[in-house]
């Protein structure tokens, strides 16, 4: 077990969850039904199953491509995120 990367994935990951919709949307199931360990082991399923998917399709695509790119492809595909998500901020402040 490579404990190193496993910290930074830990890490990396709960950082960058921290404060994102999938927290603010168990934070309003929660606060909705009053039922925390339904809620609880339902995301925790979700993300770990999201996270399974990424990491097998992560090892079928490198075995093609070289880490190099597909670190400027999800960059250039959260830029694109991050700018659809400001354009639509926009237009709803605007509109």
């Amino acid at each position: 077990m490579d404990w190193k990367l496993f910290a930074l994935t830990f890490t990396t990951l709960f950082l960058a969850e921290m404060g994102d919709k999938t927290q603010l949307a168990v934070f309003t199931l929660v606060a909705q039904h009053r039922l925390v360990i339904p809620v609880f082991l339902g995301a925790s399923l979700a993300l770990s199953s999201v996270s399974l998917i990424g990491a097998l399709f992560g090892g079928v695509v490198s075995k093609f491509l070289p880490a190099e790119y597909l670190q400027i492809a999800a960059g250039i595909l959260f830029i694109g995120m991050g700018a659809f998500i400001l354009v639509q901020a926009i237009a709803k402040l605007v509109g």
